[in-house]
């Protein structure tokens, strides 16, 4: 004992390098038996790019959603890649096939690697419980998220967006660009989101659209820790395959540790706060103030017909504030961004809009009238759907298994298939946007925003198996986004308000503007932006309605 505990840093080391060479040659067996024996030999797909790479920058870089629906067109509907060290994926858009794995949500599981990456940034919430931790914490957490707690908070969506419309009229008075102002909606809507998830969340007011969000201890951490989520890069995959580069020189990063230190000891702050006013108050008082989402989880999580083995613990509750800082906030704010993208290039659906608006006598309307109106719904439809945040998620088979499909392929030796035989341990890839956006289903004219579409659907994309709208913005099954009328209401408030308000132009050419797909998200990125930190924006002109 005494010598180990008098082991230097240099005598630590050393056992790591000494021991990683063994380690590596016994991960490369597995890797070179598992390529060997792989049911996905037989299928199609394209050719590899790189020894090292595979096709990995293809779908980690740009575009990836066009990336894959070229190979979809060439090569079929199931299809293989290669990824990093040349490990063959499989990746599917049959709609049967992604049935079968949506609802059998415990016999397919994320992927380790996604869960490594992503953890840094979600925690331990339902985004990435597994099993009956999930079915545990989505039961306590499902009042939280019903129509009635939509329509209760939906009043703090109007009141951001009217202070963001105030903003907005202000930068027009002061910047005199010919009776308009240059804005960065990516980062205004950034900010937005944040207030919203902080007061309708857990009470807490970032106060980032007044106000630099960086002020903010908790808001500068949380800004960290969602860099660290993009920042999917090369060592961030070594360090989950070999997890010793962790222990060396330069593997931890001090401002990321520090700022989930400090994610965590503000959350464990407003989870104490309130447990304790849950128990003041009585479960069942109706202020404001009790019934942010982390107040009614906390109640629910206390009631006495709860049994104790469905309870959650702590732990599992702190691990919910940064799934929904997280979730809440980039989610929507990239697809409020996409919406106005769309309507300043549509200026017929934007005028459409505005005269479907101004029908409603109020600023501050409720729910209920925001989904009476039939424009405002179909326009934020279409823009889930063509422009959905997340382009593609992913499961690993947890046992062997059999994919049904709909479509059959033609395995290399001229054989038809009707169903893929799954490897436990086999990961598959699963699209969204090139799903919401297949000409196959849509037709013809998928690719473009038509709002007009869901006037009159075709027939097939009933097949698509999403828990809203006939898309796989949300995905479906038991997994399907716990969230979804939470991003929904929270967009059509920030239609409403802005679009009443404002007449909306691209503030540069439309080609200037291009998808990057990095870190699962697919954000706007400025083409001709030098600062690699200003990458990510989309520049607006933004008018006074009739100036």
């Amino acid at each position: 004992m005494f010598f180990k505990e008098s082991w230097s840093v240099g005598q630590l080391a050393f056992s790591l390098v000494a021991t990683l060479p063994a380690y590596l040659v016994y991960k490369l067996c597995l890797f070179i038996y598992g390529e060997l024996t792989s049911p996905l030999l037989d299928l199609p797909g394209p050719p590899s790019k790189s020894l090292i790479f595979g096709n990995f920058k293809d779908v980690t870089q740009g575009d990836s959603s066009e990336v894959l629906e070229k190979w979809i067109e060439e090569y079929g509907s199931t299809i293989k890649y290669k990824g990093f060290l040349g490990k063959t994926l499989l990746y599917t858009a049959d709609l049967k096939a992604i049935n079968h794995i949506l609802m059998n949500s415990n016999d397919y599981t994320k992927p380790e690697v996604n869960i490594y990456i992503i953890k840094r940034v979600l925690g331990d919430g339902i985004i990435l419980a597994e099993g009956e931790a999930h079915r545990k914490q989505r039961k306590v957490l499902n009042p939280a998220f019903g129509p009635q707690q939509m329509r209760d908070i939906n009043k703090v969506f109007v009141e951001k967006s009217l202070e963001l419309r105030d903003m907005w009229t202000r930068e027009i008075q002061k910047q005199q660009l010919d009776g308009a102002a240059m804005v960065d909606s990516l980062s205004w809507f950034s900010r937005l989101a944040l207030d919203v998830i902080g007061i309708a969340g857990f009470n807490y007011n970032f106060d980032s659209l007044s106000d630099d969000p960086e002020k903010d201890e908790f808001g500068r951490a949380f800004s960290v820790t969602s860099k660290m989520g993009r920042n999917m890069n090369v060592m961030a995959i070594l360090k989950y395959l070999i997890p010793a580069i962790s222990f060396l020189p330069g593997g931890h990063d001090p401002e990321e540790e520090k700022a989930a230190d400090t994610v965590d000891r503000i959350g464990a702050q407003l989870l104490n706060e309130r447990k304790a006013a849950a128990e003041t108050q009585g479960k069942d008082n109706k202020s404001w103030e009790s019934r942010d989402i982390l107040s009614l989880l906390v109640r629910a999580n206390s009631m006495p017909d709860l049994p104790e083995n469905q309870r959650l613990s702590d732990r599992d509750v702190l691990g919910q504030i940064p799934t929904f800082m997280s979730a809440g906030h980039e989610t929507t704010s990239i697809s409020s961004t996409w919406a106005f993208y769309a309507l300043s290039q549509n200026k017929d659906a934007q005028t459409k809009l505005r005269e479907e608006l101004m029908t409603i006598s109020t600023d501050n309307p409720t729910m209920d009238e925001l989904n009476s109106l039939p424009y405002l719904d179909t326009v934020v439809r279409e823009s889930l759907r063509l422009y959905a945040p997340v382009p593609e998620t992913s499961r690993v088979a947890a046992k062997d298994d059999f994919l049904p499909l709909s479509k059959p392929f033609i395995d290399r030796h001229g054989k038809l298939h009707h169903e893929l035989r799954m490897k436990k341990g086999q990961s598959v890839a699963i699209p969204i946007i090139p799903i919401n956006r297949a000409k196959a289903l849509w037709g013809e004219d998928a690719k473009e925003f038509k709002p007009e579409r869901w006037e009159n659907l075709p027939e097939e994309v009933s097949a698509i198996p999403g828990v809203w709208g006939n898309m796989m913005t949300f995905i479906g099954g038991p997994r399907a986004c716990i969230g979804y009328r939470f991003s929904i209401v929270e967009m059509k408030a920030i239609l409403f308000t802005l679009i009443r308000a404002f007449e909306f132009d691209l503030a540069v050419p439309a080609n200037d503007i291009i998808i990057s797909s990095k870190a699962f998200m697919q954000r706007p990125v400025l083409r001709t932006e030098t600062d690699p930190k200003k990458l990510n924006q989309l520049p607006l002109l933004v008018r006074l309605v009739g100036h």
